[in-house]
């Protein structure tokens, strides 16, 4: 597997760690050593986070002892019940309850061992020696217990906040198939791979990243089916980031991709749970961000694109039928406006005398040229698919279907532009709806432009010359040290039984070659 060098950092996990430490204004910097004195610890969180409205801080004495105690939260990323109840409630209870338990009053030294063993009922609870880390999960929805005495802090994990219920994926409809999607929450996710791959060996790392932001990200992996230089690289890109904020899964993808010169995606973007799991299965690695609804697949190849989780739930003559059909319409959406310009202008006699003439006679009275014409259409049309997908979703359909029937058909009655061009540019826009990966067609759409402009200036042979030029580009791709046009450049004949057809299930018995798997072998059947 040959991967793409960068600069090898040998204390990933150390400058992680570094970039996640608090850092308090110059003018009030505290010490991040904890200490035995609890009013001196409750002012070093107080330091952070004393402007902050949202944050909670609470003293009591632990039961009808003397000895002093303190809960640190946020308010509104914890559940209150858990507080009161779990924590709160059997804390400051009177220490007689516990006396079949003790024979004497807890003793300050014994206090800490106590209120662990005896008196919290939180399921999930840890201990924190540092400030940096405490702040960092009190700051991600856990409570934080001081108890005077001790220069430890107890962890409690009471997390609460509202999230989006799991819902149909909006960027990918199903057909046939699981109707449930990624959510904003992390944790939601992870659990949605876990019920879908109960395989102990499924490894998922999480770690954070944003100066500032702090946002988790978790790496999901099969052990002893994911080559192994591919975490190895996967962790030097992700310890090289180094920014104030993750944003989204798409600001990640930019931070970490190949090559930044293209308009086509290097990782595959998904919002569904049995997709990614496909890929899982397959030797990739599956990234996901907390606070965004989508999975990154890495590594990814072109021909990823193409494909759906619901062609292996049909057929595989049904399947390979539509497949072929979506790479068709990849090459219409592309190359239809610049191969009708440059016949219309310059190779007129390439056409047929019947349909010229039907084709001249559309174009009288049209003051622009073929190709002012095709790129004011297309224009347009990207104008009300963009003010489409703004809008509600009610409003943005009802924009998009009458606002292309009463524009075009303006323009034609004012003969700004030929009934030929508005059938050429529908067809456009309809083949690049074919394409099942958003990003995929979004980066095809724009390919069109640079194309109309090369077939106004050198005809058919200006086509040509830009194809030659684009599969220059996508054979020079990586996605992770893997080869962007795979199996087809280089070509895996093995992998071609997935490829623009879909061969029968029984007889996809490897794991594709092109991701480097240790496992080769997915099925062992006749």
């Amino acid at each position: 597997m040959k991967i793409i060098k960068r600069d090898k950092n040998p204390k990933t996990k150390e400058i992680i760690e570094e970039r996640q430490k608090p850092q308090a204004n110059s003018e009030d910097r505290v010490s991040l050593d904890l200490s035995k004195n609890l009013d001196e610890n409750y002012e070093k969180f107080q330091a952070f986070l004393k402007e902050s409205s949202d944050a909670v801080f609470r003293k009591f004495k632990l039961g009808t002892n003397n000895i002093d105690c303190a809960l640190i939260y946020i308010d509104g990323l914890i559940e209150k019940s858990v507080i009161h109840d779990s924590i709160l409630r059997p804390m400051m209870s009177s220490v007689l309850e516990y006396e079949a338990l003790i024979s004497d009053v807890i003793k300050p030294e014994e206090a800490y061992d106590f209120i662990i063993d005896h008196v919290l009922t939180v399921a999930d609870m840890r201990e924190s020696e540092t400030l940096d880390e405490a702040m960092l999960l009190v700051l991600s929805g856990e409570v934080i217990l001081i108890v005077d005495g001790y220069d430890k802090l107890i962890i409690l994990s009471a997390r609460g906040w509202s999230t989006r219920s799991i819902s149909d994926p909006q960027s990918e409809s199903v057909i046939r198939g699981a109707r449930e999607g990624f959510t904003e929450t992390l944790r939601t996710n992870t659990a949605l791979l876990r019920r879908k791959c109960k395989d102990p060996n499924m490894v998922i790392r999480t770690i954070r990243l944003g100066r500032r932001s702090k946002t988790d990200i978790s790496y999901v992996y099969i052990k002893g089916i994911t080559n192994n230089k591919l975490i190895e690289e996967l962790e030097e890109r992700l310890s090289a980031v180094d920014i104030d904020q993750i944003a989204s899964a798409g600001h990640l993808e930019q931070l970490i991709q190949d090559n930044s010169l293209t308009p086509l995606p290097q990782m595959q973007v998904t919002e569904r749970p049995d997709k990614a799991i496909s890929n899982l299965m397959e030797g990739r690695v599956i990234v996901l961000v907390d606070n965004s609804p989508f999975a990154l697949t890495i590594p990814t190849t072109f021909a990823q694109f193409f494909q759906s989780p619901e062609d292996y739930n049909e057929r595989w003559i049904v399947a390979s039928f539509i497949r072929f059909l979506r790479w068709t319409a990849s090459f219409f959406a592309v190359f239809t406006p610049a191969v009708y310009i440059a016949v219309v202008t310059y190779h007129p006699g390439l056409i047929p005398t019947r349909l010229a003439l039907s084709i001249a006679a559309t174009r009288t009275g049209v003051p622009f040229p073929s190709v002012i014409e095709a790129v004011l259409m297309e224009m347009t049309i990207e104008l009300l698919r963009e003010s489409g997908a703004r809008l509600p979703k009610g409003i943005g359909q009802t924009i998009g279907i009458v606002g292309g029937l009463v524009i075009g058909d303006a323009a034609v009655n004012a003969g700004l532009t030929s009934p030929i061009m508005v059938i050429i540019v529908a067809l456009t826009a309809i083949a690049s709806f074919v394409i099942p990966t958003y990003s995929a067609a979004l980066g095809l759409r724009t390919m069109r432009f640079p194309l109309m402009l090369m077939a106004a200036i050198l005809g058919l042979y200006g086509v040509m010359l830009a194809f030659i030029v684009i599969n220059i580009h996508l054979v020079s791709i990586k996605s992770f040290g893997i080869n962007y046009m795979a199996p087809q450049a280089p070509t895996i004949l093995s992998d071609m039984k997935d490829f623009v057809i879909r061969g029968p299930a029984r007889k996809m018995k490897k794991r594709p070659v092109q991701s480097y798997p240790i496992d080769m072998i997915r099925m062992d059947m006749e």
